[in-house]
């Protein structure tokens, strides 16, 4: 099944390999949690050269850093590799709801990052969670990494209408 380039589907992670030689595929997760995709029995795979399409996952987990899944079609180590580069998404309405000023992590990536004095930081390339607290990795214009604290003190506004993130957060922090 193929699916439209409009449906409301939201990137969860990249199969980066294959695993073993029956089939199983290794994903690299883009969510909070590496677990985070257990929750849904079917994806959807696909980039800017492969039309998307739905497929079922038979079986996965989490094997160190990675998932590791068996989906169906997928039978040998060939069609495995076949599928390296892939992306994976899930339809957005599957999400669970969320709670006033929660937001999703795949919300957050490629929104424009604003100080309090209206100066432009960079967008939101990625989220690191460190244990002590979530941390927003922003690239300037130029390709460089800043990492601001996903904490309220430094967070002032998130405006996933205008995909903005407002923050407590001077320039001259960054050099």
């Amino acid at each position: 099944m193929e699916v439209n380039a409009a449906d409301p589907m939201v990137v969860m992670g990249r199969i980066v390999g294959a695993q073993g030689i029956l089939g199983w595929v290794k994903v690299q997760t883009f969510t909070e949690y590496l677990d985070g995709l257990l929750d849904y029995d079917d994806w959807y795979i696909g980039n800017d050269k492969q039309p998307w399409r739905k497929i079922q996952v038979l079986d996965a987990n989490v094997h160190g850093k990675v998932l590791v899944a068996k989906l169906d079609g997928i039978v040998d180590r060939t069609a495995a590799e076949k599928c390296k580069g892939l992306l994976v998404a899930v339809h957005r309405d599957s999400f669970p709801g969320q709670e006033e000023g929660e937001y999703y992590w795949s919300d957050l990536i490629g929104m424009k990052v604003v100080n309090l004095a209206d100066e432009e930081l960079g967008a939101v390339d990625t989220l690191l969670e460190t244990g002590a607290n979530d941390v927003l990795s922003v690239r300037d214009v130029g390709g460089k990494e800043i990492l601001i604290p996903f904490i309220a003190s430094v967070i002032q506004q998130v405006r996933l209408d205008d995909k903005v993130i407002r923050v407590d957060w001077q320039a001259d922090y960054l050099k």
